[in-house]
C-alpha cells in the first residue's frame, strides 16, 4: 500500500517515472550519504585535518559497509534524521583509533543536503533528456503538419485562421526556454554543502574552505559557501519544475479541447471508457493538466520553506523533503507524457 500516486504500483504506470523515482529511494540515499563520509575523510587527510591512516580506515571501511536499516528507521524516529545513527554506525565499524574520525567537522544537513544534490545532479540530467525529447517530437510534429490550416481560437471562441505551426510554437518555444534555464541553474543548485555544526567550520580552524574545496572536487558539485538556511536555490529549481509542467499542461489542455472537437486532430491510442466502448479518451493530455496543477500547488509549499528560522530550520527542511521529490517525478512523467502524447498525433489541421 502507497500513499502517493507515483510510486503506487498501479497509478505509477501513467504518473510516475522510474529513472527519476530510483534517485529519491533510500538505497540511493544511503548510497549518497556514505559518498560524502568518504570523500570528506579524503579531503580531510589532504589537508591535514585528520591522518592518512584514519581516512584510509575509514575508506576501507565504506568500501563494504552496509547500515542496519533497521536501526537507521529508528534512529529517524528518535533523531528527526538518519545521520546520527549512521555515523554511530559507521565509527563503531572503523573502531578504535580512527572511529571517531568519521563525519569529522561535520553536521548532519551537510551530509543529507550534500546527498540530495549528489542525487540531483543524476536527475537533472535525466529531466534535461526527457526535455530534449519532448521538444524533437514537438519540432517533428510542426515539421509534418506546420503549413496546415487551423482555426485560431481566443478566449474559447473562434478568432481568425492560424497555421497548425503558430499553435505548435506556442508549445514549444517554452519548453526551449526552459532548458536555456536550466543550464543556467544547475550552476546555482549542484553545489557542495559544508558548514559543520552552526555553520562556521569551527572545528577546521583555517583549513576548513580547503576542505570544503575538496570535498565539492571529489563529488563533482561546484564550491560554495554553506547555504543551511539559504534555500533559495532549491526554490528556485522547483519553479523551474512547475514552469515546466505548467508548459506542458499547456500542451495537453490544447490538445483535449482540439480531440474534443475532433475536427483539428486525429490522435492513435486513446484510452477506453468500461461504459462506452466508442470512447477515446486523451488520457496522456488530461495527466498533463493534473499534474501541472500538482506543481503549482506544491510550489507555494517550497516558497514557505525558504522560512528558516536562524541558522538552521528542523521544520523547513522537513517540508522540502515531503514537496520537492514529488514534483520533481512529477516533472519526469510529464515529459515522458508529452513525448508520448506528441507521437500519438496522427493528424493536425486541414
Amino acid at each position: 500500500m502507497t500513499v502517493s500516486p507515483f510510486d503506487h504500483p498501479l497509478l505509477s504506470a501513467l504518473l510516475g517515472d522510474e529513472e527519476a523515482s530510483r534517485h529519491f529511494s533510500v538505497e540511493a540515499e544511503i548510497a549518497a550519504m556514505l559518498a560524502f563520509e568518504r570523500a570528506l575523510a579524503e579531503a580531510e587527510a589532504e589537508n591535514g585535518v585528520i591522518t592518512n591512516d584514519a581516512a584510509a580506515a575509514i575508506v576501507t571501511v565504506l568500501a563494504s559497509f552496509r547500515p542496519d536499516t533497521a536501526l537507521l528507521r529508528e534512529g529517524v524516529a528518535r533523531d528527526g534524521v538518519m545521520v546520527p545513527e549512521l555515523v554511530r554506525q559507521l565509527r563503531m565499524t572503523v573502531g578504535e583509533p580512527h572511529g571517531d574520525k568519521v563525519h569529522f567537522g561535520a553536521t548532519s544537513q551537510d551530509v543529507i543536503d550534500t546527498g540530495l544534490m549528489l542525487r540531483l545532479k543524476s536527475v537533472v540530467e535525466h529531466l534535461g533528456l526527457l526535455l530534449t525529447e519532448t521538444v524533437i517530437r514537438l519540432t517533428s510534429l510542426e515539421e509534418r503538419f506546420g503549413g496546415r490550416a487551423l482555426a485560431g481560437m481566443t478566449r474559447m471562441q473562434p478568432a481568425i485562421p492560424i497555421q497548425v505551426q503558430d499553435r505548435v510554437t506556442a508549445w514549444r518555444a517554452p519548453l526551449q526556454r526552459h532548458q536555456e534555464r536550466l543550464s543556467k541553474q544547475s550552476r546555482r543548485l549542484l553545489v557542495v554543502q559544508f558548514g559543520g555544526a552552526a555553520g562556521t567550520l569551527e572545528k577546521l580552524g583555517d583549513k576548513g574552505a580547503a576542505v570544503r574545496a575538496a570535498l565539492a572536487a571529489k563529488l563533482g558539485l561546484a564550491d560554495a559557501p554553506q547555504w543551511h538556511s539559504q534555500r533559495d536555490a532549491l526554490a528556485d529549481f522547483a519553479g523551474w519544475l512547475s514552469l515546466v509542467t505548467g508548459s506542458l499542461g499547456k500542451f495537453g489542455q490544447d490538445i483535449a479541447l482540439m480531440a474534443q472537437g475532433g475536427t483539428d486532430i486525429a490522435l492513435s491510442g486513446g484510452g477506453g471508457s468500461s461504459a462506452m466502448p466508442h470512447k477515446q479518451n486523451p488520457v496522456k493530455a488530461e495527466a498533463l493538466v493534473a499534474l501541472a496543477r500538482f506543481n503549482a500547488t506544491q510550489l507555494s509549499g517550497m516558497h514557505q520553506a525558504l522560512v528558516h528560522e536562524q541558522e538552521r530550520s528542523g521544520t523547513a527542511w522537513a517540508l522540502e523533503w515531503l514537496l520537492l521529490p514529488q514534483m520533481a517525478v512529477a516533472t519526469a512523467a510529464s515529459l515522458r507524457l508529452a513525448a508520448e502524447l506528441a507521437a500519438q498525433v496522427e493528424s493536425l489541421g486541414h
